[in-house]
């Protein structure tokens, strides 16, 4: 068994938390941060991928829209690299009351929010593929984020400000003293061993399992679940945020995110946030809704669909079918104000949009417990190597290629991956399974979902990490069964036709069930690795 003593122990490995370990850590502060399994692989990996302007929060909550549009600006400044600037259109088709805009100008002038109107045939231009009908048009400052490059290089800031960072290490036990937290006992799911961490203060900021880490302390966390539904096409169908012009509600926006597009997304109150989908019924709604916006996204081809987990705080009473009418605000939680259980705080709530912001204010908090005062300065550093390049642009991944001739090289034509991309991701400790692979590169996250580049990938996986030929197949079997999963429940047509080129290529000519069967020395089951 370890034992590390530190002054703060983060839990959680989304956005908040690793906003929170590296706020602390530039405070001079001695801090742990542990996820129970990758970064981002929570909430913060399986949303949208909007940074906010404020706008549509505007209409119902001022607070939140100030609070993301001066994020918004935060953001961009200190990591460019993770954000594409596209802008956001705002705008009325033949289902929405074009009215409704004065009322949003309205409120997002009160908020701070900028917001212009702009002719339809501009936004026409702009945007081809929009619904012919549009009726009035509105820009706002919205623009698209890579999530899982901006938590790494949040988690990647913290270490470089001493802090310890530890995935996979779930949390089992909350040490307690009486009415005091000291600290928490992990395992390390890669070595097995046991790891105490005695802190004098415990944040929780668990996202969607925010109430499970806090029943260890036998403290209740008021809690609603509401899970959001997206799915991903084979074409960038627009460059611009694209939301309705109505009263805030599900299946209202279109984007670009790198090489796809994402339409959606649900609001559906659920139960826990464990073993969450997408049923027929939300799927149909995000096609029906988002072709209002673009039509011609009913016969794109569907990549896959898949659901994260808001964490909203019940402010309001929540229906049984939507949580759209609780506030996006966040909550933090002094349990010794409300639970009579000191050195214990919980975050509830907030959008990716306003981590850095929740992560200053919880750690505030925390100096305020520890008796010290040391300044923000997260909105004033850079994350490290992408806080001093320029925004992200679609086509600079091609045009590195071209450029350098690295075409010979590719071992992920969807997203422009390279050989030397996936071997510098590989060089990190921490990224355990292809999965992690994935989020540190978007391998397999294209048109092909994994066909043409899990193989390659394995291959280097194996060469690097020198493991056991078994335990890489098993890595590449995950890998394709996850793909499968989010693709089945949206498959038809040409995508029907990817999944047996992708079956015919693992199943037929490289094996892989076979393979599987051998390794883990039993049969490999229906499911088909696809």
């Amino acid at each position: 068994m370890r034992q590390i003593e530190v002054e703060a122990l983060a839990i959680g490995g989304g956005a908040i938390g690793a906003g929170i370990a590296r706020d602390l850590a530039m405070r001079n502060l001695r801090v742990v941060i542990v996820e129970r399994s990758d970064w981002a692989s929570g909430t913060t990996g399986r949303y949208n991928g909007l940074l906010h302007s404020g706008s549509r929060y505007s209409v119902r909550d001022t607070t939140v829209a100030r609070e993301c549009i001066q994020e918004n600006v935060v953001l961009r400044k200190i990591m460019p690299a993770c954000i594409e600037d596209t802008g956001g259109y705002v705008v009325a088709t033949p289902w929405d009351d074009p009215a409704y805009g004065d009322h949003l100008i309205q409120c997002c002038t009160r908020a701070g929010v900028p917001i212009e109107e702009v002719s339809v045939d501009r936004v026409l231009r702009d945007e081809p593929y929009l619904h012919r009908g549009i009726r009035r048009a509105l820009r706002v400052p919205d623009a698209t984020a890579d999530s899982f490059l901006a938590t790494r290089a949040t988690i990647e800031s913290a270490r470089e400000y001493g802090a310890y960072a530890w995935n996979y290490h779930p949390v089992v036990s909350l040490l307690r003293r009486n009415d005091r937290i000291v600290g928490a006992e992990c395992i390390d799911l890669i070595s097995g061993e046991r790891v105490v961490i005695l802190a004098v203060v415990v944040v929780n900021a668990a996202g969607a399992w925010v109430g499970e880490i806090g029943a260890l302390a036998n403290v209740r966390i008021p809690l609603v679940c509401s899970k959001g539904s997206m799915i991903a096409t084979n074409h960038r169908i627009v460059n611009t945020v694209v939301t309705r012009l109505r009263w805030p509600s599900e299946c209202d926006s279109v984007l670009p995110s790198h090489s796809v597009s994402v339409l959606g997304c649900t609001d559906v109150v659920v139960n826990i946030p464990d073993l969450v989908g997408a049923d027929a019924e939300e799927i149909s709604r995000i096609g029906e809704e988002c072709a209002k916006l673009v039509p011609v996204t009913r016969y794109l081809r569907k990549l896959r669909v898949w659901t994260g987990v808001r964490a909203l705080y019940p402010t309001e009473s929540a229906t049984e079918s939507t949580a759209t009418r609780l506030s996006r605000s966040h909550v933090i939680v002094d349990h010794e104000m409300t639970d009579g259980v000191t050195n214990l705080i919980s975050v509830v709530g907030g959008k990716w949009t306003t981590h850095r912001l929740i992560a200053e204010q919880v750690s505030d908090l925390v100096c305020h417990k520890l008796g010290i005062i040391r300044p923000c300065r997260t909105h004033l550093e850079p994350l490290p190597n992408v806080g001093r390049r320029r925004y992200h642009r679609r086509e600079t991944p091609l045009s590195r290629v071209e450029f350098q001739r690295l075409a010979g090289s590719l071992l992920c034509e969807c997203e422009m991956l390279t050989q030397s991309d996936v071997e510098k991701a590989l060089a990190r400790e921490d990224i355990r399974t292809l999965d992690d692979l994935r989020r540190a590169t978007r391998l397999g996250m294209g048109p092909c979902q994994g066909g043409f580049c899990s193989y390659r990938a394995t291959g280097t996986y194996h060469r690097l990490r020198r493991q056991p030929a078994e335990e890489s197949i098993t890595h590449l079997i995950s890998f394709l069964q996850e793909r499968w999963r989010g693709i089945r429940l949206v498959a038809s047509d040409d995508q029907v036709r990817q999944m047996r080129l992708n079956e015919l290529i693992y199943r037929g000519l490289l094996c892989a069930d076979h393979l599987a069967t051998a390794a883990n020395g039993a049969p490999s089951g229906s499911s088909r690795p696809v």
